[in-house]
């Protein structure tokens, strides 16, 4: 029986890596996957998962109102897909979460979703938080703080390295505009 799971992280945890190298898992045993991700997320170009360590892989780029049980379903008539891998699943909507479970369910192929649970306010992603309550595996990856602790928290950062307090939710970027951190030293630097 497929399952959902949900790997998620503060930034810089790897989580980009273990999605490729699940992925290479598969091809490896001649079974193929799916590999999908937001359009937002253009840090490197549109349509591709790039880790900060190097790996890169093609993915079906698909934006916020997009069925991703279509895509699937379109996917698996050309070839047969034994998995459907999501990067920076944050970003997904409750109604692609809900579909993700639908292709779990209804066409018994397993999905391995990749993403942040919080923004940089503490904050859950409505992606994050529907995989968080709908998810069959959770399975947290780990990344440090600069103390050494744990970083559950992402911070967005100024040109200078000064927390960012306010803005929009979203806003695309890596090691330039986002630091890992334990939740005390969030609370900290963000005042709260």
């Amino acid at each position: 029986m497929a399952k959902l799971y949900f790997y998620y992280s503060a930034m810089n945890a790897g989580k980009s890596t273990v999605l490729l190298q699940s992925s290479y898992n598969y091809n490896e045993r001649n079974m193929d996957t799916l590999l999908l991700v937001p359009q937002i997320d253009n840090r490197y170009e549109v349509g591709k998962i790039a880790s900060r360590i190097g790996l890169t892989g093609a993915a079906k780029a698909f934006s916020r109102d997009e069925n991703l049980y279509e895509i699937t379903v379109k996917e698996n008539h050309s070839k047969k897909i034994n998995c459907v891998l999501v990067d920076e699943a944050q970003f997904l909507t409750k109604q692609q979460v809900s579909q993700l479970c639908d292709i779990t369910d209804g066409l018994n192929i397993p999905v391995l979703t990749y993403g942040l649970r919080s923004d940089f306010r503490g904050e859950p992603f409505e992606g994050s938080l529907y995989l968080l309550i709908w998810a069959d595996s959770l399975i947290e990856l780990k990344t440090i703080c600069h103390c050494g602790k744990k970083a559950t928290m992402n911070m967005r950062i100024d040109g200078n390295g000064n927390a960012v307090l306010s803005g929009e939710q979203i806003e695309i970027g890596g090691n330039d505009r986002y630091v890992s951190v334990c939740r005390r030293h969030h609370k900290e630097r963000c005042g709260k």
